[in-house]
């Protein structure tokens, strides 16, 4: 121990650079962690709402299947039927007729700001089916049955938008980790050296403890140990700036302001903090050791 404190005295501003170092690795090494939990919160989420949506032919005819011209009354009430089959009814949970007038009135409380509200028309937007299926996964069941069916203009999985955001935030969390993953080797060089430069340091000191006897164990801790207090300190410095981030940011700011929207509380990311403050005694523990083997010989 008189030993660590001596060696945390003489290198006080490396240690602090080992400890700010791995305090902003291991931080983005957790915002990495904690956006994947968020990502997989949002799609159990989303996914349980998410619709498909059959959309019917009106005025404007988008694909062949609507040349013939708008949907009639009696292929509604074919595609009702279908609905209602027993090759389909095992996959839709509920489903519901939407009419044009209902689909204008939707259309005009989304786009209320919108310049070009007031040039829309019922006659412009199509009436639709909106189907929740028991799984989302069986989409291409619905899509296969009624895409060809007179009068269906496109069938549309809600589900494949909001992948799109979901890839494009997975891709924010592989930068992130990326990033984290740069700066854990930055961490580990910077410990290592630091490490290095201590031994250096009390060269005379190490020869005289080896020729009293003394075990290359009793020589090293000391050092392996200040790499590890130091490293223990940023990851604690880390976890609370990931518990920082996840309480008053994503559970604060982004909860009020997006109220329907659910996030992950300081509670769901407590398994996050003890792999953090794990990691930083490992990568100690391993750049010191690593470290010491080239630079104890004596």
């Amino acid at each position: 121990m008189s030993e660590l404190g001596s060696g945390l005295r003489r290198n006080l501003t490396m240690v602090i650079s080992v400890i700010l170092v791995t305090f902003v690795s291991l931080t983005f090494v957790g915002a990495a962690g904690v956006l994947q939990m968020q990502i997989s919160q949002l799609k159990g989420f989303w996914y349980d709402k998410v619709q498909v949506t059959i959309y019917l032919c009106n005025d404007v005819p988008a694909n062949t299947n609507c040349l013939a011209g708008p949907v009639t009354d009696e292929q509604k009430k074919t595609i009702e039927g279908m609905l209602g089959s027993a090759a389909v009814k095992p996959y839709i949970e509920s489903w519901a007729f939407e009419s044009q007038d209902e689909a204008l009135v939707h259309f005009q409380e989304q786009f209320a700001n919108s310049p070009m509200v007031d040039s829309v028309e019922a006659a412009n937007l199509p009436s639709s089916f909106r189907i929740k299926l028991t799984d989302p996964e069986k989409y291409q069941i619905i899509n296969e049955t009624f895409s060809a069916t007179p009068g269906v203009d496109s069938v549309v999985d809600q589900r494949r938008v909001l992948e799109k955001l979901f890839s494009w935030m997975n891709i924010a969390t592989y930068v992130a980790i990326g990033v984290a993953v740069l700066m854990i080797i930055c961490a580990a060089l910077l410990i290592a050296t630091t490490i290095r430069l201590s031994a250096q340091s009390r060269t005379r000191e190490i020869e005289i403890m080896r020729l009293v006897g003394a075990s290359r164990t009793v020589i090293q801790l000391p050092f392996v140990l200040e790499g590890v207090i130091a490293a223990t300190i940023g990851a604690l410095l880390a976890s609370g700036a990931v518990w920082a981030i996840v309480h008053f940011f994503m559970g604060g700011y982004l909860a009020e302001s997006n109220s329907g929207t659910p996030f992950i509380s300081a509670t769901d990311a407590l398994t996050i903090y003890p792999i953090l403050i794990l990691l930083g005694v490992v990568l100690a523990g391993v750049a010191s050791a690593v470290s010491l083997r080239k630079n104890l010989k004596v």
